[in-house]
């Protein structure tokens, strides 16, 4: 029986060492084990993150094996390369999904019934792996997506607007990756649309400004990456609200990474759209309202990630 308070992290390194610590700030769960292919260093972060259980909710973490996952409510999948500076997202993808080869069967193997989010770079291709690989019904594969990219947004635009983030409704859809977009027609502030808030806040240049905040997102990775070497606080947190998405049943609406059944025109392909997050992991995915310019960027987007799909060996 599946217990959807028991979280199981594959993956110890910086992301996975940083996402356990965020979802035991969560309060959600009351079981987490962590599973790495260097078992010092799962036992070491078992024993690091254990030790302020005085202080927080009472939970039992522990470093444990591919037969602890059976009952996992929630399996996050960290695992992966990092990704190294001048080095995109897709040139990870051979080296991870060759890794992936080795944790997903295992996974299989113990028929477990939980849900499986991938975190790991690239996302969408190795989400769409994870599919292949493990036969689970494709609601219960998830990928992170552009749930950070997203937050990345509404930080920048919040900045610009010197407003809360958190009035803001803008979404970035496709890869989480150099073909991403960000979806200007339907973003708002508070219901207002984007180009009229900005004008009550003194801004009129909306090409220029949408051009430049957008290349703040999508190659905000890179920079922190050149400059301390790898990013792993910001995707914790969206970890954390994907997890509380699913166990507390939030139906909440994210822009994760799901498997696009024609929606958007798009077929068999993982890429990040606006989709309903509970429970049973992915309730819909939300046909969007795009412009012709943003449809045909999502196009592209899954055309690239299909691209490199075809060369894969699975």
């Amino acid at each position: 029986m599946t217990n959807i308070q028991k979280v199981a992290v594959i993956g110890c390194g910086f992301v996975g060492a940083t996402t356990a610590f965020s979802l035991i700030n969560t309060g959600l769960f009351s079981e987490m084990v962590l599973i790495d292919a260097n078992q010092n260093k799962a036992e070491g972060e078992a024993m690091d993150l254990s030790h302020g259980s005085a202080y927080q909710n009472p939970m039992k973490i522990y470093a444990g094996t591919y037969d602890d996952i059976i009952d996992a409510g929630l399996i996050v999948i960290t695992a992966g390369a990092n990704q190294k500076p001048n080095e995109t997202r897709l040139d990870l993808v051979k080296k991870n999904v060759e890794i992936f080869k080795s944790i997903v069967p295992e996974i299989k193997n113990r028929n477990c019934e939980g849900i499986l989010l991938i975190v790991s770079n690239p996302v969408d291709i190795l989400t769409y792996v994870t599919l292949k690989l493990s036969g689970f019904p494709a609601h219960r594969v998830i990928g992170s997506g552009t749930v950070l990219d997203t937050a990345r947004f509404k930080h920048v635009l919040g900045q610009h607007l010197e407003v809360d983030p958190r009035n803001i409704h803008a979404y970035i859809i496709g890869e989480h990756g150099d073909s991403e977009l960000a979806v200007w027609s339907g973003a708002s502030v508070a219901g207002i649309n984007i180009n009229h808030f900005c004008e009550l806040r003194g801004h009129f240049e909306h090409q220029e400004a949408m051009d430049r905040l957008y290349r703040e997102v999508r190659d905000s990775a890179y920079e922190i990456i050149n400059r301390k070497g790898a990013t792993y606080y910001g995707v914790a947190v969206a970890v954390s609200r994907i997890a509380t998405a699913i166990v507390k049943n939030e139906h909440a609406v994210l822009p994760v990474s799901t498997l696009m059944n024609g929606e958007l025109g798009l077929h068999d392909i993982y890429l990040s759209i606006p989709s309903v997050v509970g429970n049973q992991g992915i309730e819909k995915v939300i046909d969007i309202s795009l412009n012709e310019e943003e449809k045909q960027k999502l196009i592209e987007s899954a055309t690239a990630l299909q691209d490199v799909i075809q060369q894969l060996d699975i």
